[in-house]
């Protein structure tokens, strides 16, 4: 049997045991889209195949550097940070990069944690559109750098003077993906063998930039892809001396790293695309148009969904390639929903505004719970951009949150996002926001040193 053709809990212990494996391994995905997880004993496994199992709680109550939130309600010391029940997905099971038939299975947590839980988040916005009547479909794409560092030397330069693994800017370069074929081949490879395909992959403008576009799948898997190939990307470059980051922006001398979104609905009961409607404008049906508009006007009550650091916002700046508000285009780069106009099975929109460190979970959640409440409430998208989206003022309503701490007072007062999420989830991921961002005042910035140490 191979991996991803698993099934069942009864394909997961078959497959164990034709392996004779003793352990495998199993994970799952916290606030900010972090894998967590471990090697698990086959007895072990197999009885949490069957019962579920208990993982700490507190994944979901620290940030990425394991520091405890102090704003949680939902866990923290005033819980004493109890074990929450997980469930074991037994279809996620994947072959596992350069370990010899070792298993990974995803997780995801149930009972009272599953209203927190990034990945069941989703689902629940993905069974919200079954109930309207449709499937979703969604592509990731990733811009990442790669440096020629490990993690222990990034630290001890303190992350300055970092040596990317080519020079200069040189998208779309021949020369580059030549050069670099090896690696190349080893991303392309690990994208088959661990499941989360690569449709194209190319240098980006600037030092050492990769773009990889994942291929198109049902939503829920798609975000299991892009979860697992920023992961697995982190692995495969570590292994070989490097190293890939996803920050938005790890310097002011090139564009931030994106992570784009192509959505699509079809129709559950026919199969065909719920946004193709062949004799409209922009073959734009009534459905693409109202889920346009969700996601237009209300951009800025999930904007911390979308841009969850506080380094997302210096990505944020006109003329490099990441929209500032919240506007619409027909195929148009400078907006930040791209209409693709096109056939029953490539008419779509490009959710432009996501970056590259976003939860994949969340990103995708907010960019689909956003649509389908424009589609609920039948909303209306402004006039659509033509030209340069930079150079026009737009209106107050339309402005994005310029900080992480605006974003997350807009998204707890949203009531759509209540209404598409669940209060429990609004309240615990905008405590995690204000949180990251306290945490980040803290701190004296290079910036500040230069501008002020001397002179002021």
């Amino acid at each position: 049997m191979e991996a991803r053709e698993v099934k069942t809990a009864a394909d997961a212990k078959k497959i164990v045991e034709e392996r004779k494996l003793s352990h495998v391994k199993v994970g799952l995905f916290d606030n900010d889209g972090v894998m967590r997880g471990k090697y698990m004993s086959k007895e072990k496994f197999f009885s949490s195949l069957d019962n579920g199992f208990a993982f700490c709680d507190v994944v979901l109550g620290w940030d990425v550097k394991d520091q405890l939130y102090d704003n949680a309600k939902y866990t923290g010391w005033h819980t004493g940070y109890p074990d929450a029940p997980v469930r074991i997905l037994p279809d996620t099971c994947r072959d596992v990069l350069d370990e010899d038939g070792m298993l990974l299975f995803i997780a995801e947590f149930s009972g009272d944690a599953e209203a927190v839980c990034p990945r069941a988040t989703l689902r629940r916005v993905l069974e919200r559109a079954a109930d309207m009547g449709f499937d979703a479909y969604a592509a990731l794409e990733y811009e990442f750098f790669i440096f020629d560092e490990t993690p222990h030397s990034a630290r001890e330069k303190g992350f300055r003077n970092l040596k990317t693994i080519t020079p200069d800017w040189f998208g779309y370069s021949m020369i580059r993906n030549s050069t670099y074929s090896g690696l190349y081949k080893a991303i392309l490879a690990m994208g088959e063998s661990m499941d989360f395909p690569i449709e194209g992959i190319h240098s980006e403008t600037g030092p050492g930039v990769i773009e990889a576009a994942l291929t198109v799948d049902n939503a829920k898997d798609a975000a299991d892809k892009a979860a697992l190939f920023k992961t697995y990307m982190k692995v495969l470059a570590q292994k070989n001396d490097m190293m890939a980051t996803f920050m938005a922006k790890w310097t002011n001398d090139y564009p931030g790293q994106s992570g784009h979104i192509h959505i699509s609905l079809r129709d559950r009961a026919s199969g065909k695309s719920a946004f193709y409607a062949p004799d409209a404008e922009l073959n734009m049906s009534d459905v693409q148009r109202h889920f346009l508009a969700g996601q237009q006007l209300l951009m800025p009550q999930f904007l911390c969904m979308i841009a969850p650091t506080v380094n997302s916002y210096t990505r944020m700046i006109p003329g490099y390639w990441a929209p500032t508000d919240a506007t619409w285009g027909v195929e148009n780069r400078t907006t930040s929903l791209r209409v693709i106009p096109g056939s029953d099975k490539s008419q779509r929109i490009e959710y432009r505004l996501g970056a590259a460190d976003a939860n994949p979970y969340l990103a995708l959640a907010a960019a689909l719970a956003s649509g389908l409440y424009g589609v609920e409430h039948k909303m209306e998208p402004t006039d659509r951009i033509v030209g340069n989206a930079y150079d026009i003022e737009h209106p107050k309503e339309l402005q994005l949150p310029r900080t992480l701490w605006e974003a997350a007072q807009s998204f707890k007062q949203s009531e759509a996002a209540k209404a598409m999420l669940g209060e429990a989830f609004v309240e615990h991921f905008a405590a995690s926001r204000e949180w990251e961002d306290r945490e980040f005042r803290k701190h004296v910035t290079d910036w500040e040193l230069d501008r002020y140490f001397e002179i002021i």
